[in-house]
């Protein structure tokens, strides 16, 4: 029985992953063996030719959705870190609605905030700017990390709170020295998560930045596309390099994200 399930798990792990590699294989693969029939299951005859555009048209959008994921992983902790101590800690009047508005934020559509950001930044002159889309992806994030903060502080027992004012540290160095460094777990999974919804964000980007000088790769690959002529090579090989932050991340930071999505599920 054993023995089945184990083949049944690679089986449904091939086939999630197959697209994975189908993407690898085409950016392998020629112009003129695109539309073969049937595909070639494997880059015979390969080219090189779409990672070369990437590296001679790619770079700069690579570069712009490096800020942008900083930048929005560094304005949604200083939102969010705060909000999470407060809400778990300092218990503020009105914490409970404002946890209830948190959660109702996240099923707000995405579009619908693009449209709601359009106009506002229209009137303000951020539109078509790196900081505009920092700041339309952090409200995305900034509900989720302040919840899953919430949650992970709410488990900091109050004793290690006291001793800290008992030596007479008031709320906000209590904060910094002593909240902040026990939530590194839950900091890391919030800048994780962060980081890759702002690198992989689309509605913003196509509605925010259509026009700017300085856009994000996900703008970059729809370069490629034409209406008589789609690059898609370049357009899988810019795909492989894009993933490729997300995959390094992913895989130093899973022993953290590992505990930092499990904090305060259960009390001791």
């Amino acid at each position: 029985m054993r023995h089945w399930r184990t083949g049944a798990g690679l089986l449904l792990t091939a086939v999630m992953l197959f697209p994975v590699y189908w993407m690898i294989n085409v950016s392998f693969t020629r112009e003129q063996d695109m539309r073969k029939s049937p595909p070639n299951w494997l880059p015979i005859n390969g080219t090189l030719d779409g990672y070369r555009a990437v590296l001679d048209q790619q770079l700069p959008y690579l570069g712009i959705s490096l800020v942008v994921g900083l930048g929005t992983v560094a304005l949604t902790l200083l939102v969010a870190a705060p909000a999470g101590y407060s809400l778990a800690k300092l218990r503020p009047r009105g914490g409970g609605a404002l946890s209830f508005v948190l959660l109702v934020a996240q099923m707000i559509p995405g579009i619908i905030m693009a449209m709601g950001f359009y106009a506002i930044f229209l009137n303000t002159g951020m539109l078509n700017t790196v900081s505009g889309l920092i700041v339309a992806d952090s409200t995305l994030a900034v509900p989720f990390a302040a919840l899953i903060l919430t949650a992970f502080m709410s488990g900091i027992p109050e004793e290690l709170l006291q001793a800290a004012r008992v030596d007479g540290a008031g709320v906000m160095r209590t904060f910094w020295s002593i909240v902040l460094p026990v939530s590194r777990n839950s900091l890391i999974t919030v800048s994780l998560f962060t980081f890759l919804w702002a690198w992989s964000d689309f509605i913003f980007a196509s509605t925010l930045d259509q026009g700017g000088d300085h856009q994000p790769i996900t703008l970059g690959i729809y370069h490629y596309i034409g209406n008589n002529n789609q690059e898609w090579n370049a357009i899988m090989a810019t795909a492989v390099i894009a993933s490729i932050p997300a995959t390094v991340l992913l895989i130093i930071a899973q022993r953290y994200v590992a505990a930092g999505v499990t904090a305060g599920a259960v009390k001791d």
